[in-house]
């Protein structure tokens, strides 16, 4: 969810991201910086992180890592959004990024799926069909902002699925 910059505390900097750890796992390395589209940008980092960790853990590694950068992001996302003075921030990105690690393990192998595999993880995320939607709105804090994403995940997901059956 973007925010309005009018209420926040003040406007997040590469200061800001290198003044705590938190702030710079939470904005995806400095993505989350991008003036444009930071859910997006976040969302690419993804992929280097996968296209590294993925061939060198087992999958039940994987899981595990997504698991704990999964409760790491609710500890981040929640410090840099109150400290923003906006829970949800649209450059807090960290959430996007762990979300679509989750959907790239479960997407065929191939340029073509992942391509997909990102248009509908954003599709999902910006549009924010129900529950995604209610979850946004009264889930505030560290676990709401990574919650509605996986749910945007999973949507994605459902979606590749169902393709991938139409195509069999």
């Amino acid at each position: 969810m973007t925010t309005s910059h009018d209420e926040l505390k003040f406007q997040p900097t590469w200061r800001f991201l290198f003044s705590h750890p938190a702030h710079f796992l939470s904005f995806g390395f400095g993505a989350g910086l991008f003036p444009r589209s930071p859910g997006t940008a976040g969302t690419l980092v993804a992929f280097p992180l996968y296209w590294y960790l993925a061939p060198r853990l087992s999958d039940a590694l994987f899981i595990l890592v997504l698991i704990w950068a999964f409760a790491v992001g609710v500890w981040v996302c929640d410090k840099t959004g109150r400290e923003l003075g906006v829970s949800d921030y649209g450059g807090i990105v960290w959430d996007e990024i762990v979300a679509f690690m989750l959907v790239l393990f479960f997407t065929p192998a191939g340029f073509i799926w992942q391509v997909l595999a990102f248009s509908l993880f954003r599709l999902f995320d910006i549009w924010k069909p129900e529950p995604i939607r209610h979850f946004d709105k009264t889930w505030h804090g560290g676990l709401g902002v990574m919650f509605d994403d996986i749910l945007a995940a999973g949507y994605a997901l459902l979606c590749l699925a169902l393709i991938k059956s139409l195509l069999a």
